[in-house]
């Protein structure tokens, strides 16, 4: 089946040389008898199972083995032990403006790069305008790119790699590049390329695509493969894993003053803000647990900031309790630019005029992300708890109660039945 990738038992193994000859002669006369080298499993049997047309995420720590499963995947690196079965042709984003010649013109490193990737001239020359476009470099395509900045050379380069018509791409952790209009383009592109079926395997940080954009994805730590699932539940048990390491983190550095007797906490990397609480309100803005479907509600993320921070996304989703995701959103999904976030005690408040889940029991999610949505300063999973009961309105069966009006028309002359529309996925 085209752009399905199967993994069964791989392993990767790599020597590591802690004390590297400085000589040939020193490095013949070593050989064979070297005791200094250590050996490490990047990847400790590993199997997956990614599905044509899918767009899969691969997450972790750094150091966990994701980059090197890719590299397995599009064949860079054979595995010791176990196989890789990918159907399909690759496209692979490793390094964006790997086969770039710094001497060499755009034009002519979007030829080479493309014909590394597979495309023949004639393809090439059918998708050049269109990649020079997309990447909004035309001014500069004659020029060399040694004299490109930083932002044109990937923006390029990840244009040349999402045209080459591939049935799967990999990509390792370069979704978020260049600016912002140019990440929304790559971000439209990439929706397009799953809609056409492409499958897409992406090693990322950031747990706001993963939930939003993959179907599934696998959790790997120190070469192990933790869990394997749909997107959203693996995202949730990673980030838990991660919050509860910085609560211990951020707990070990507190310290008492020794003259005030004032608690003071050290916040390094991601305690830059943290979620104080998830309080779900009334219409009038009072703490509750319990709504009543059909009434006003408030969803408030309490935080404190520990330093100035730029474009914040707040978001949160809400859960059956057995673990049904029923609805998530974020300010940036609503056009609501936050701004600086200036350090101190502050609140992000979601209002719903009615409330449209149907009766029974849901748990609610926070989660604050930078303007990219790709790293999460803190998130709290299904932390808070809600009771929908009734009301005072009729509701329908299911989750949620969707608004509408019904409209029966009698029998008549001129009614037909409508064709079937065409499929699209």
């Amino acid at each position: 089946m085209a752009g399905s990738i199967e993994v069964r038992g791989v392993s990767k193994e790599f020597r590591l040389q802690a004390d590297r000859p400085t000589s040939i002669k020193e490095f013949v006369t070593r050989r064979g008898r070297d005791k200094t080298a250590t050996h490490f499993w990047a990847l400790d049997d590993v199997s997956i199972d990614i599905p044509e047309g899918s767009m899969y995420a691969l997450v972790g720590h750094n150091g966990s083995g994701k980059s090197t499963l890719l590299r397995c995947i599009a064949g860079i690196y054979r595995p010791d032990t176990g196989h890789v079965k990918a159907s399909g042709r690759i496209s692979t984003l490793l390094e964006l403006g790997a086969g770039f010649h710094p001497d060499l013109s755009g034009r002519e490193n979007v030829y080479l790069n493309a014909t590394i990737l597979g495309m023949t001239k004639k393809q090439i020359d059918a998708k050049f305008d269109e990649i020079v476009d997309f990447a909004g470099v035309e001014q500069f395509i004659d020029s060399p790119v040694k004299v490109y900045s930083s932002g044109m050379y990937v923006r390029l380069g990840f244009s040349v790699a999402v045209h080459v018509q591939p049935e799967i791409l990999i990509i390792d952790e370069v979704i978020a590049v260049g600016d912002e209009q140019f990440q929304r383009k790559c971000f439209d592109h990439l929706y397009g390329l799953r809609r056409q079926g492409v499958t897409i395997v992406v090693v990322t940080h950031g747990m706001g695509t993963v939930e939003t954009m993959c179907d599934g994805a696998a959790w790997l730590d120190h070469g192990v493969l933790q869990m394997e699932g749909p997107a959203i539940e693996v995202a949730a048990a990673y980030l838990k894993k991660v919050n509860d390491a910085e609560a211990e983190d951020r707990a070990s550095h507190r310290t008492v003053s020794a003259t005030s007797g004032a608690t003071t906490e050290s916040v390094d990397g991601p305690g830059e803000i943290e979620i104080l609480a998830i309080e779900v309100r009334d219409a009038s803005g009072a703490p509750t647990t319990t709504v009543e479907h059909g009434e006003g509600m408030q969803i408030a993320i309490v935080y404190r900031a520990h330093t100035a921070l730029e474009d914040l996304v707040f978001g949160h989703a809400i859960h059956t309790d057995n673990g049904v995701l029923v609805a998530g959103t974020n300010t940036q999904r609503h056009g609501l630019e936050t701004g600086r976030v200036e350090p101190g005690l502050g609140e992000a408040l979601f209002v719903i005029d009615e409330c449209p889940l149907i009766e029974g029991h849901y748990e609610v999610t926070g989660a604050i992300n930078d303007r990219h949505v790709q790293h999460t300063f803190d998130r709290r999973d299904r932390e808070t708890r809600l009771l929908v009961r009734r009301g005072t309105t009729r509701a329908g069966v299911g989750v949620v109660d969707i608004a509408g009006d019904w409209k029966v028309r009698p029998p008549q002359q001129g009614l037909t039945v409508l064709p079937a529309p065409p499929e699209e996925f």
